[in-house]
């Protein structure tokens, strides 16, 4: 832990928050069109109707702020997940919540021709809670009941039991693979805000929620029969918990697909600078969250400049060789 007391820890918040905000920023004037500081200012100041100033008005603005929402939302969910399950390798991508919103959007495209955000919200939240529900229950099974390396498989399972559904769809559906493969790989390209406004009620009161879980997850984390001989109602707890992480994690998927490693990376972060307190894991989450998908945005502008590589390939690079080494630690452990 680098900031032991609450002053430094404070501190620590606040230069976070200013480097969100210069992401954010950046977001908005780096691309494959040519734009300066002083364009972005001119946009919202002297707007004059050129490409530069729309440009950066009604394409990039929309993308920061899905960027900033998804990262923030799928790092609170990841450090909830992590808590609740006592797993380190816990994460909406990794135990599956991601490829079974993935797979509920991808269906109800294709089969039942849902067409509005609206509707690919409430899709994504479902899978995203049947998916969970189901690594769980699976997860219990057995004499030891639930353990972090049966949770792991068992939502690696999922994750590609979902994923093999969603193929199935789209191999004998190529119409609806042309419409939403961007968005399969994880992409936070082309989002208008009109797009974004539907699934903002859900993400902000998952917001909202998760900061109030602080001391909850505290007690929780340390263990069941911890938490039960200090009079918290476990149930309740695990209840409450579950349904912020899907609509975390639901809100993201259908804004930005499936993209994994930020629930699972940024956690770890958080906690090597601010210890194990969730009053301060949890809103340091939700900003370094945002820096991530936002820094990994702006690379995937110029890696194969002029083509994008979408978004989901970027954090992944980042996230894969991070959870080898926490799976490796893990399996020596047991």
């Amino acid at each position: 832990m680098i900031f032991h007391s609450n002053l430094a820890k404070l501190t620590g918040f606040i230069a976070c928050l200013c480097l969100t905000v210069l992401l954010f920023l950046a977001s908005n004037v780096y691309g494959y069109t040519n734009t300066t500081w002083s364009t972005f200012q001119d946009a919202y100041i002297a707007f004059n109707g050129s490409n530069e100033h729309v440009i950066i008005r009604d394409i990039r603005l929309p993308r920061a702020i899905v960027g900033a929402l998804v990262g923030g939302a799928l790092a609170i969910a990841g450090a909830l997940m992590q808590a609740l399950t006592r797993n380190p390798l816990a994460s909406p991508g990794i135990l599956g919540v991601n490829a079974g919103a993935g797979f509920f959007i991808v269906t109800g495209f294709s089969v039942f021709s849902l067409t509005s955000q609206s509707e690919f919200i409430w899709m994504s939240l479902l899978g995203a809670a049947v998916a969970a529900i189901s690594v769980y229950m699976v997860s219990s099974v057995g004499f030891e009941g639930l353990t972090p390396l049966k949770l792991t498989f068992a939502g690696a399972t999922m994750s590609a039991l979902f994923t093999s559904f969603t193929t199935a769809i789209l191999v004998t559906n190529e119409g609806v693979l042309d419409n939403i493969f961007l968005w399969l790989a994880g992409s936070v390209d082309g989002r208008k805000l009109d797009v974004i406004l539907p699934v903002l009620p859900f993400i902000s009161l998952g917001f909202i929620c998760a900061l109030f879980l602080g001391q909850a997850m505290n007690v929780i984390s340390v263990g069941e029969d911890v938490a039960k001989g200090l009079g918290q109602n476990t149930f309740r707890v695990k209840l409450f918990t579950l349904l912020i992480v899907v609509f975390l994690a639901g809100s993201s998927v259908a804004l930005a697909g499936p993209i994994g490693f930020i629930g699972l990376v940024i956690p770890h972060i958080v906690r090597s600078l601010v210890g194990i307190d969730y009053r301060w894991v949890i809103p340091y989450c939700a900003l370094l969250g945002a820096c991530l998908l936002l820094a990994a945005d702006i690379s995937a502008r110029f890696v194969a400049f002029p083509k994008e590589v979408p978004v989901g390939i970027m954090t992944a690079i980042i996230g894969a060789p991070f959870f080898i080494y926490l799976a490796r630690k893990e399996l020596k452990k047991q």
